[in-house]
């Protein structure tokens, strides 16, 4: 078996993969197969996060939401980290290979004791995630020229990629942690992540020079030098990461630090482009990742407070099935996307032949007033509980069909339209910004989850009153977003200069 380096001649040059015909190149397809496998992972985990730490290790409703955030808020936050180093060091390709690796030897010690060695395990994956997620991401987008219309269908089906994996992910990790066994469940995780990381290792010599290392002007002894040290360095990381994780108030530093940091740096690098349009773009896409934020600081709610509603407050019947209400929670959203975004896609189509679609600043606006519909249908479901404080699986899933119509309208979309409107040399810091926005997204959602579990020993029917008026609220706020954003598009639209 012949590994591929850095000196392997690739079969492929940048200029044949980008003047591919069809739809979609074939780097797509590998590309996507191994995120669908990674996300199999990511999802698997996240759905069991809240629930494991109140099952199995005591922690109350409240306390699991905040450690739910902080795990979150930095497994996104590492995505912006590794993004920098990938683009000015390792490339997009050795960056992957390291993330995945340490992703793999982080669920390995979670499913050899998966009570004691929890945090560590978590830090790990937290790490490899950083490294791995918004790299496969950057890739995709280097498949097509700048100009190419083609690249929002090609990430479209690579949005379809990662909810194969989270819908089988979500299903599964739950399933066996439930009811079979919770080393089994993280053994799961550990085997798919290797599957997807062998896979890249056979397939990417068909990439041609993307991902390579930034750095193949230098000696190669220098380039190791700096490549060495980046792995080292995020060694070192594990043990400040395992504090921070277990002590949430250390989080909230990190991360407000952070995230001055990451705008000072932005605004650095905005303003030292010397061409005005270039630089009303990039401010476009900032107003992008920050609306990306709001949406995730509501809608994943699906991974912590939504998680322990399910886990308490739901029935098992679902139509005319029995079902385990917490199987529905981690996997419904993606069966929703892989059902209803190939017709979302036409109906955009539809609608752009007959020269009334809106343009992409109405469709995010749209996906927030989907949210906010979606989240008074989760308050709706204190309407349909018995006397215990139990509800209906139905209304539950009825409200993630909106939400999952409202994630369509702004997904596929989102990561696509960052690498529009960046520079080149910047793809790589730019996909890490939008899932640093998304960590305090994740933080935010941990906070707001937290707030409305904050009644001590509560009945279950206490439980459903507190959680239900919390979904009220999140609405309203969607709500809001969503109109600001439709009644300001026209503006927004300027500053995205010709990028559609």
């Amino acid at each position: 078996m012949q590994i591929i380096t850095e000196k392997t001649p690739s079969i492929e040059t940048l200029e044949a993969i980008q003047n591919f015909e069809g739809k979609y190149p074939k780097q797509l397809w590998y590309l996507s197969l191994v995120e669908m496998w990674e996300r199999f992972c990511f999802y698997g985990m996240r759905g069991v996060l809240a629930f494991f730490m109140v099952d199995q290790l005591g922690l109350t409703d409240q306390k699991s939401n905040l450690q739910y955030g902080a795990i979150q808020a930095f497994v996104y936050a590492f995505t912006f980290i590794g993004g920098i180093f990938a683009d000015k060091i390792l490339g997009f390709r050795k960056s992957l290979f390291w993330g995945g690796s340490l992703m793999i030897v982080g669920n390995l010690i979670l499913a050899f004791s998966p009570h004691d060695l929890f945090y560590v395990g978590i830090t790990l994956s937290i790490i490899g995630t950083g490294f791995f997620k918004p790299n496969i991401s950057s890739m995709v987008g280097e498949l097509y020229h700048e100009k190419d219309n083609r690249r929002d269908a090609g990430y479209g089906l690579f949005y379809a990629g990662i909810n194969v994996g989270g819908l089988l992910g979500g299903a599964m990790c739950i399933y066996l942690g439930k009811y079979v066994s919770w080393n089994l469940c993280f053994l799961s995780a550990a085997l798919v992540m290797a599957f997807g990381l062998g896979t890249f290792i056979f397939t990417k010599k068909y990439l041609g020079p993307i991902g390579s290392s930034p750095l193949m002007h230098l000696q190669k002894g220098k380039r190791t030098i700096y490549e060495v040290v980046v792995y080292i360095g995020s060694v070192f990381c594990i043990p400040l990461i395992f504090i921070m994780v277990r002590n949430t108030a250390y989080t909230d530093y990190f991360m407000y630090t952070l995230g001055v940091v990451a705008l000072v740096y932005f605004f650095y690098e905005m303003f030292s482009i010397k061409e005005v349009k270039a630089r009303y773009k990039l401010l476009a896409a900032f107003i992008f990742i920050l609306c990306y934020f709001i949406f995730m600081a509501i809608s994943e709610q699906s991974g912590g407070s939504l998680s322990l509603f399910a886990k308490d407050n739901l029935d098992h019947g679902l139509l005319f099935f029995s079902i385990d209400p917490n199987v529905v929670n981690n996997s419904v959203n993606s069966f929703f996307v892989i059902v209803f975004s190939p017709l979302v896609g036409l109906l955009w189509i539809g609608m752009y032949k007959r020269k009334i679609e809106p343009n992409t600043v109405v469709k995010f606006g749209l996906g927030f007033v989907l949210l906010a519909l979606s989240f008074y249908t989760f308050y709706a479901t204190r309407f349909f509980a018995n006397a215990q404080g139990i509800s209906s699986l139905n209304i539950f899933t009825l409200a993630y069909l909106l939400l999952t119509l409202g994630e369509l309208c702004i997904g596929p979309i989102g990561m696509s339209i960052i690498t529009k409107l960046s520079p080149k040399r910047m793809f790589g810091m730019m996909m890490g910004l939008w899932f640093l926005f998304s960590a305090f997204g994740q933080l935010a959602a941990g906070k707001l989850g937290a707030e409305m579990s904050n009644i001590e020993n509560a009945s279950l029917m206490a439980k459903l009153t507190s959680y239900t008026e919390g979904y009220k609220s999140l609405a309203l706020y969607s709500l809001i977003a969503g109109i600001f954003l439709i009644v300001f598009s026209q503006l927004i639209k300027k500053l995205m200069q010709e990028v559609r």
